[in-house]
């Protein structure tokens, strides 16, 4: 059994620098650029992530849709109670647009020594905290 399990020899982990957004397109996302630093991130047909690349802090955000005719207390009470279930990321409004104010997941990293599995588990989390707020929202969604 042992001799099975090294046939190949031990595993090695290795350390690589790539760009972020080359990084992103080798592990199967589709990268779009919208603007000078922000992005429009598609991975297996999830909603699309739109990353800000600042000089210190890379942002994700998810754009559920407009909050406009579903939002009230019992909604934003259980946005800010589900919030502790999908941490890091967390349930905002987005109201660039005071006419349509959005309701979006946003997750944040300080620009830095960032590593493949951290910035691969942003996408995982925000995949899972999509699944939340669907569960959240269905009932209200006509």
């Amino acid at each position: 059994m042992l001799k099975t399990q090294f046939m190949n020899g031990p595993t090695i982990h290795t350390t690589r620098t790539d760009d972020l957004i080359d990084f992103l397109q080798m592990h199967g996302m589709e990268v779009e650029a919208l603007e000078s630093s922000i992005y429009r991130v598609v991975r297996d047909g999830e909603l699309p992530v739109f990353l800000n690349i600042g000089d210190e802090v890379l942002s994700f955000e998810v754009d559920l849709g407009s909050i406009a005719e579903i939002g009230s207390e019992d909604l934003y009470k259980a946005l800010l109670d589900a919030n502790t279930e999908i941490q890091p990321v967390s349930f905002g409004l987005d109201n660039t647009n005071p006419d349509d104010p959005r309701l979006v997941l946003a997750e944040s990293r300080v620009v830095g020594d960032l590593s493949d599995r951290e910035i691969l588990s942003v996408f995982d989390a925000l995949e899972l905290a999509t699944d939340k707020a669907v569960t959240i929202l269905a009932p209200l969604v006509k």
